[in-house]
């Protein structure tokens, strides 16, 4: 399947969560510290708030959200 990551199309397996999908695609950071570090899932569950992306508009959990024909997601500040 084809997701959208920051604009550019990437192809995933099903039922790959977001946070898989990116940490397979060569670039794993999710988001960019206050710091300007970039930063990459670390629990894999939730509960550490690493992989906050935009997906479709909203900021979500990339470990938490699985991929979609079609989605759009943006690693955030």
């Amino acid at each position: 399947m084809i997701i959208y990551l920051d604009r550019q199309a990437l192809t995933v397996g099903d039922g790959l969560s977001v946070a898989a999908a990116i940490a397979g695609s060569g670039d794993p950071h999710t988001r960019t510290s206050c710091t300007g570090q970039p930063r990459a899932p670390f629990c894999g569950m939730g509960i550490c708030q690493e992989c906050r992306m935009t997906i479709d508009g909203r900021r979500q959990l990339a470990c938490q959200t699985l991929c979609r024909e079609g989605m759009h997601v943006e690693r955030t500040p």
